[in-house]
């Protein structure tokens, strides 16, 4: 019959062994931050690869989530993280409203809150790292002006996709930077303004839009979603040549529209994702450290144009080697 410890010295020896493996006395615990996104796109990847790559540098543990638009789940997940006692906060809440119950606890609990993209209508986040959404409309809306300026002699028709019922302030932002620089030509008119930020929404309000308005040549979107529909719609109508596109937003699919030989995507004006996550994680690092932190941080767009393939190019590498 084989020799069986008794339990009690296994149990010894188990407790023995555990207390090495726990943090040492004196050691200082890593900060554990929670980056909660509302989003799946290639936007929100990248503030997740941003995220990561502060944390990495900052030595935290960064705690990934997604609200998926969801007002419960993000507050599902808020008080998780307050049950878990996590450091720091790092989130796009979903409303301005709507989302300051839950986080306005978790600050009660002592835990730093940072909101990037969109934030809330208090005080109490350290700080908040934005996109200038009205330049990112504006500087999308200069290179439509100079290009109805030199190829349609300063006339244009124009129609214009939005997201008012999505997210209504920063759709108000980019379209509002956008009109103000298109109305300076006093030929070009607005005929036409939906709503639509899906590819696939786009391309079917696009396609109305055209069968309406007959002679509409220069299509806005308001973002990257807005945007690739647009594109779709117009090369699917046929009218490659006689109407042309112009977003805001980025991603690889619209670079490879602008280096498309069809002529339609003309220009596109990304944020820095990126940059929002990593600046968003070292706010909160450095909050949590007693440093002083910027209480708002705005990041002007990225302008990708037609005219200008090595600049596509080169951005399309950026992409590669930030989500390695």
């Amino acid at each position: 019959m084989p020799f069986r410890t008794p339990i009690i010295l296994l149990c010894a020896a188990a407790a023995f062994l555990c207390s090495g493996c726990g943090t040492k006395p004196g050691a200082e615990q890593k900060k554990r931050i929670a980056g909660i996104v509302f989003g799946e796109d290639q936007f929100f990847r990248l503030v997740l690869f941003g995220m990561r790559d502060a944390a990495r540098t900052e030595g935290v543990e960064l705690l990934e989530a997604n609200s998926a638009q969801k007002p419960d789940r993000e507050i599902q997940l808020v008080n998780t993280y307050i049950a878990s006692n996590v450091d720091a906060i790092v989130i796009s809440p979903l409303s301005t409203i709507s989302s300051v119950s839950a986080l306005a606890r978790a600050h009660e609990k002592k835990i730093t809150i940072v909101t990037f993209n969109t934030t809330i209508a208090e005080d109490f986040p350290v700080s908040f790292i934005e996109s200038d959404q009205t330049n990112l409309g504006a500087s999308t809306g200069r290179a439509a002006r100079a290009y109805i300026e030199q190829h349609l002699a300063g006339k244009a028709n124009v129609a214009i996709l939005a997201f008012m019922s999505q997210a209504k302030e920063v759709s108000v932002q980019r379209t509002d930077g956008f009109k103000r620089e298109i109305l300076e030509l006093p030929g070009v008119r607005i005929v036409a303004e939906q709503d639509a930020w899906m590819a696939e929404q786009a391309v079917k309000k696009v396609d109305d839009i055209l069968t309406a308005n007959p002679d509409v040549n220069v299509i806005w979107a308001a973002n990257e979603g807005g945007t690739e529909g647009a594109v779709m719609a117009v090369r699917n109508s046929g009218k490659a040549g006689k109407v042309v596109v112009f977003g805001t937003d980025t991603d690889e699919q619209l670079a490879n529209f602008l280096l498309a030989d069809d002529n339609i995507l003309q220009a596109v004006t990304g944020q820095q994702p990126f940059e929002i996550g990593r600046l968003a994680v070292e706010a909160a690092v450095k909050a949590l450290r007693g440093e002083s932190v910027e209480k708002k941080r705005s990041l002007p767009g990225i302008l990708l144009t037609r005219g200008n393939p090595a600049e596509v190019a080169a951005f399309k590498e950026r992409l590669v080697t930030m989500t390695k």
